[in-house]
C-alpha cells in the first residue's frame, strides 16, 4: 500500500477552486439606456461571475452619482481573475466593457462641460454627478466599500496595471489612476501617509 503523501500529483490537476460563490451586482439607474450595463455583465461572465444585473429608481439630479454603472463585487476575486485570464485578453475586454457602457450613458446624457474626474472621497461625499464631471463605471468591495473608479480616459497601461493592483496597500477609497504617477493610488491613503 502507497502512503498517498508521497504519491505524485498529476500536473493536469487543477487545485479545487475557491468555493465562494463569486457573485457581482451590477447597478444602473431605471432610466439609463436599456441593456447599456450589458457590456460588462458579458465581460464579468467571462471572468467567472455570477452577475446579477438591477436597475435603480431615477434620482433627483441633487443626488445623482457620477457613475453610469454600479458593480458590487469582491474586488480582490476580480483583480484576481483579471491577473490570471490570459494574456491581453483580460485588461482589452475590461476596456473594451467599460468604453461602450461609457459611450453610452454619454449618448443618452450629452455631456454640458469639459470632463473631470469625481473624488468622492468619503462615504458623506457621495461622487456627485456635475456639469463638468463624466459618467464612471465604480467597482466597488461589499466588504470593505473600497471604490475604484474605471473613467473614460483609462488606456492599456492603466488596465494592465488593474491586474496587478495590490488591494493590501489600500486602507480607503476611492481608488483612481494617476497618469503622471502611472500607478493606481487611493489620494486619502496618499495625503495620510505623509
Amino acid at each position: 500500500m502507497t502512503d498517498p503523501a508521497q504519491s505524485p500529483r498529476p500536473a493536469d490537476v487543477e487545485p479545487s477552486p475557491d468555493p465562494r460563490p463569486r457573485t457581482a451586482d451590477v447597478f444602473v439607474e431605471e432610466s439609463a439606456p436599456r441593456g447599456q450595463e450589458a457590456p460588462l455583465v458579458e465581460e464579468l461572465g467571462v471572468l467567472g461571475f455570477t452577475v446579477r444585473a438591477r436597475a435603480l429608481p431615477a434620482r433627483r439630479p441633487i443626488e445623482q452619482l457620477a457613475w453610469a454603472v454600479l458593480v458590487v463585487l469582491p474586488l480582490q476575486a476580480f483583480l484576481t481573475a483579471l491577473g490570471g485570464k490570459a494574456g491581453e485578453d483580460a485588461h482589452h475586454g475590461l476596456r473594451n466593457a467599460v468604453r461602450k457602457v461609457l459611450r453610452r450613458a454619454s449618448e443618452a446624457e450629452p455631456s454640458t462641460g469639459p470632463s473631470a474626474e469625481p473624488t468622492g472621497e468619503s462615504e458623506a461625499e457621495p461622487l456627485a454627478l456635475t456639469p463638468t464631471t463624466s459618467p464612471t463605471v465604480v467597482l466597488q468591495d461589499p466588504a470593505t466599500g473600497i471604490r475604484i473608479i474605471l473613467g473614460p480616459h483609462l488606456d492599456d497601461t492603466a488596465y494592465r496595471a488593474l491586474r496587478a493592483l495590490d488591494l493590501t496597500r489600500i486602507t480607503q477609497g476611492p481608488v483612481r489612476y494617476d497618469s503622471a504617477e502611472a500607478r493606481w493610488l487611493s489620494d486619502v491613503d496618499e495625503a495620510t501617509s505623509r
